[in-house]
């Protein structure tokens, strides 16, 4: 928790209390359903919810701003981000129905009143967004395609509305498809060997509906 704490020292009394739940729930749900790697539950806030929060780092979410978490699983990155965000709108989905249900009982559980969970494919999600965040579902070309409909035209943020994709290693060759795409390696926000090799990406989208 104090990775946390360390990397945002801003937070309220309510976010710090949120934070703090995080891993009595998720040890809980995980003793159910194994939506965390069993050998990374006890490093929950470094490899989870720190790297989650890399995002907020590369862009932070002005208020009223509507944000789609695809493939969210438990609810990496769209659980730590709404914490940190609570004036921004968060719709989390998954196709894995249970793994959904941790994230409606995680929620519930802290309070937050600015996400929702859904059961369900990207494609199939009404509405659009500023953002469209995930952590290494799928490859680039793909994740591309179910999502740049959800894109919202309006831009409010200082990098245009697009993808925020958080991923590992070399990545080269899975983004040679998108010249605009932009890494920014966590490493450079975080000094833990664990985001060495961790960067989020960001793909703007510019839409034609």
């Amino acid at each position: 928790m104090n990775l946390i704490l360390d990397n945002f020292p801003n937070l309220t009394k309510e976010q710090v209390e949120q934070f703090l739940k995080l891993e009595e729930l998720y040890k809980f749900w995980n003793a159910q359903i194994n939506v965390v790697s069993r050998k990374d539950i006890d490093s929950l806030y470094l490899k989870h919810v720190l790297h989650s929060l890399g995002i907020a780092k590369v862009q932070a979410f002005v208020p009223g701003s509507k944000i789609l978490d695809v493939g969210t699983g438990g609810g990496f990155p769209g659980v730590p981000l709404a914490i940190l965000f609570p004036d921004s709108d968060f719709v989390l989905i998954d196709s894995i129905g249970k793994k959904i249900k941790v994230v409606e009982a995680v929620s519930e559980a802290l309070g937050l009143k600015n996400l929702k969970a859904v059961h369900g494919r990207a494609e199939k999600v009404k509405g659009e967004f500023d953002f469209v965040v995930s952590r290494a579902v799928t490859n680039m070309d793909d994740f591309v395609t179910w999502t740049r409909k959800k894109v919202s035209k309006k831009h409010r943020h200082e990098l245009r509305n697009g993808i925020l994709y958080l991923k590992g290693g070399d990545l080269e060759n899975e983004l040679q498809n998108f010249p605009k795409a932009e890494i920014f390696d966590l490493s450079a926000f975080f000094k833990d060997p664990f985001f060495e090799t961790k960067k989020v990406v960001h793909i703007p989208i510019k839409n034609r509906h």
